[in-house]
């Protein structure tokens, strides 16, 4: 970033949550008028057909992508535009913002810049997805900056303020200075509880929840169950399978009293596997993305930790590859519940009837999985080992129980939703993708 010109930006790590993963999509998008508009953001929302439909009646503007974002930009766009200023004013600039908050529903946290004037930032009115906001002094004043997680602001060097409250908007002006209003009627905090099991570095602290020392948490809820059903066990070694369970691994092993090793070599270059669009592509990662020692495994019975399971296919080859190598029995446990149901708030899940746990038992899951012992965390203890003492009184759990904040979620936007995100939906996607950026190299060659 040191080699960028300017004193203003945004920037966006590319993750298709429902729509296409084109470059098309790609963020930020832009808009000419008014002012000048770069948006940027994370998260879903949850009556984009709604919106566009509405933005070509009534707004007359009109959607190229699938993307949200682009819906969210012509948004924000139009009710500035219905501001009538030609310089806004940060209280014209929130008076957009609240319009726009009740226009749209889902989880997001947002940044904009608007040309001449700074950067926008707001968060959806539960508070779904993170975003944190932070200072530093220099030499030519003030600086700050909005991000998804509080890392980002210690590696650039700024000192955390605090998270951006649900329904909350923050605007930097040109000269650095720092501008919040509320823009919703009825905020309530109810924070992803997948974030802090999955996706959030453990370095992290999001609305308050050092995320380290929540998953440390969850290892000893885990061998609290592991006590509760089985004192006498047989367990000779806990392993976790890199990177995010190693936390819950290592304190499961320290309250058990079990030998914790590192069993996997991980090749970085490898993404996350639940994420990556097509199965074929995902088993194919699996083999390339970790490699077992073998003396860590022969002869032992191995407690497997992972901080979830979501379609199995990683877990399934991996005890798969355990047993190659020798391991007398193979237990598995998950610091979070089963997934049963979709993320509509940001989060690049399958369809339902592709979760391992799909009208499954724990037991059965098991055996799909092939292990001799499978073992989840509750709900109830994954939301106690998170909020500790922060007195939280809601999360948003969808993925675990169904439940959907937003209050806007039915059947037919499951169904809807199941639509975009199955296997071969998206292989089928990839192909046309493909061969459209083919047929774009064949014309470069050309010319």
């Amino acid at each position: 970033m040191k080699k960028l010109l300017g004193n203003i930006g945004i920037g966006h790590v590319r993750y298709p949550t429902a729509g296409s993963s084109s470059a098309a999509e790609a963020q930020p998008f832009y808009v000419n008028a008014p002012y000048g508009i770069a948006l940027a953001h994370n998260g879903n929302l949850t009556n984009t057909q709604e919106l566009s439909d509405e933005m070509r009646r009534v707004d007359l503007r009109h959607i190229n992508t699938t993307s949200d974002s682009e819906i969210l930009v012509n948004i924000l766009a139009h009710e500035l535009q219905q501001q009538g200023k030609l310089i806004p004013t940060p209280t014209d600039i929130f008076t957009a913002v609240k319009r726009v908050h009740k226009r749209i529903k889902g989880g997001y946290a947002v940044v904009a810049v608007i040309t001449g004037f700074g950067v926008l930032a707001f968060r959806d009115p539960y508070g779904v997805r993170p975003l944190v906001y932070g200072l530093r002094q220099t030499k030519n004043g003030q600086e700050a900056m909005v991000a998804s997680e509080s890392v980002a602001l210690d590696i650039a060097g700024f000192k955390r303020e605090r998270d951006v409250a649900p329904g909350e908007a923050i605007f930097i002006d040109v000269n650095g200075k720092v501008h919040t209003e509320q823009c919703a009627d009825h905020p309530q905090l109810a924070p992803c509880l997948f974030e802090q099991v999955y996706f959030a570095r453990p370095d992290s602290v999001i609305d308050g929840i050092d995320v380290h020392k929540a998953r440390m948490r969850m290892g000893v809820k885990l061998a609290d169950r592991v006590m509760a059903e089985w004192p006498d066990h047989d367990i000779d070694v806990i392993i976790p399978i890199p990177d995010t369970s190693r936390t819950s691994a290592l304190e499961m092993a320290e309250q058990l009293q079990v030998p914790f090793r590192e069993g996997f070599i991980k090749n970085r270059y490898i993404g996350r596997t639940f994420i990556m669009p097509g199965q074929l592509e995902r088993k194919k990662s699996v083999r390339r993305k970790l490699n077992p020692i073998e003396s860590e495994f022969r002869d032992k019975v191995v407690m497997l930790v992972d901080d979830s399971i979501v379609r199995g296919t990683t877990s399934k080859q991996i005890v798969q590859m355990v047993r190659e190598v020798g391991a007398k029995k193979v237990y598995f446990a998950s610091a979070a519940p089963p997934v049963r149901h979709p993320n509509v708030y940001g989060i690049d899940m399958p369809s339902p009837s592709e979760f391992i746990a799909y009208q499954r038992t724990d037991d059965e899951i098991g055996v799909a999985i092939g292990v001799d012992w499978m073992i989840y965390q509750t709900l109830d203890d994954l939301k106690e080992a998170v909020a500790d003492d922060q007195h939280f009184e809601n999360f948003e759990t969808s993925v675990f129980d169904g439940k959907y904040v937003t209050g806007d979620i039915d059947a037919a936007y499951l169904e809807q939703i199941d639509a975009r995100r199955n296997d071969a939906i998206k292989e089928s996607d990839e192909e046309l993708e493909e061969g459209e950026n083919a047929a774009g190299d064949l014309h470069d060659k050309i010319h």
